[in-house]
């Protein structure tokens, strides 16, 4: 029977399945059965059609929220308070945690780390209306984007003139290239009056026609926070505008309807920054490697010009009167020897002849005195 596990061992099992399978997730839903008790904790259910799942927010994770949970970027308009103090039944909320296994009850339920108030839905809608619409008329199309200029030297910059985003631009910016002149066009870049202030700082920087190119950008923040880049106001300023312009909005899980009507839509506002500008790393590799192929092309140059100055030393060489007369000393001398050799040959000749007729003479005397002493 060692087979048999207990109601504890099947629990514990399970509950090790469900937190490894699920150690981090998001989910959306209804707020339901909510309950604030004493100890401080709120539990409550996600509804979604007849579906439940049940969640606990312990007291402990229950911060109120000095920055964005999901970017880590600091509120500019103060720290805001935990949705566990402000959630209420029916809200839609979005919460972030682990799926865990409660043994009392022998239920699986979700405990929540952070959850923000949603409202999505009908946003979502929104958008994607638009962005057909805008879509329908061109305003995405890649015919109509212009390259983004790299190491500008004039770089206007339309964005909160005291956020992290356009901190980060400047520190990398001064970290990269070979120096550039920024110029800020300060705007608010959430809530109901940023879209025409966003505008009208477009049209300022257009206007001014100084920059190489515009750079909008926005740190993370809520679907809310950046609704300001969904309005089609700015959608459509960023379209008509004559400048580049290189939205960097948000995250790079967050995307608007000003990043799809940009020439170029970077990650995150650092991103904007590391497009726009090389590491300086970069350019002193790129100065060895000049270096380097200078070095290489001297020396190739050198070795050539040395082969064809020894040629054209051996041609010189040939056709020298010096040379010439050396090789008509050479002519002559060679001429001497045959010449001498031929008078040798011709006296040796001449020689023998006279040999054999000096006996020939010799044996004629004898033959004629043997004849007259015979007779």
């Amino acid at each position: 029977m060692d087979s048999i596990l207990s109601v504890r061992q099947v629990t514990e099992k399970v509950k090790q399945a469900v937190e490894a399978r699920f150690p981090y997730v998001w989910v959306q839903g209804e707020v339901t059965n909510l309950s604030r008790p004493s100890s401080g904790h709120v539990y409550f259910s996600l509804k979604e059609g007849e579906y439940l799942l049940n969640c606990v927010w312990f007291r402990g994770q229950q911060q109120d929220e000095a920055f964005d949970p999901l970017t880590g970027e600091v509120w500019e308009d103060g720290p805001r308070p935990s949705a566990a103090r402000t959630m209420e039944n029916g809200q839609t909320l979005i919460c972030s945690g682990h799926l865990t296994v409660y043994g009392a009850r022998g239920q699986y339920q979700m405990v929540v780390d952070l959850a923000q108030l949603g409202g999505i839905g009908l946003w979502h809608r929104e958008f994607e209306e638009l962005k057909r619409r805008l879509a329908a008329e061109g305003l995405f199309d890649p015919a109509h984007k212009r390259p983004i200029p790299r190491e500008p030297r004039r770089v206007a910059v339309v964005t909160a003139p005291t956020g992290a985003a356009i901190r980060d631009f400047i520190r990398i910016s001064n970290e990269r290239g070979l120096g550039a002149e920024i110029r800020v066009y300060p705007t608010p870049v959430q809530g109901e009056d940023a879209p025409p202030r966003i505008v009208d700082a477009l049209r300022q920087a257009v206007d001014d026609g100084w920059a190489q190119v515009i750079v909008l950008i926005r740190g993370g923040g809520s679907t809310q926070d950046l609704w300001a880049f969904n309005d089609e106001r700015v959608a459509r300023a960023v379209y008509d505008s004559p400048i580049p312009v290189l939205a960097g909005i948000g995250h790079e899980i967050d995307h608007s309807i000003t990043d799809f009507t940009a020439d170029y839509s970077a990650a995150t506002p650092s991103h904007t920054a590391q497009l726009l500008w090389q590491e300086r790393r970069v350019f002193e590799q790129d100065v060895d490697g000049l270096e380097l192929a200078l070095t290489q092309a001297m020396e190739r140059r050198l070795d050539g010009l040395a082969s064809l100055l020894e040629h054209r030393s051996r041609a010189l060489a040939l056709l020298s009167p010096l040379e010439k007369l050396r090789f008509q000393q050479e002519h002559l001398r060679h001429a001497v020897r045959r010449m001498s050799a031929a008078l040798d040959a011709r006296l040796s000749l001449h020689a023998r002849a006279l040999e054999r007729l000096s006996s020939s003479l010799v044996s004629g005397v004898d033959a004629l005195e043997r004849r007259q002493v015979g007779s």
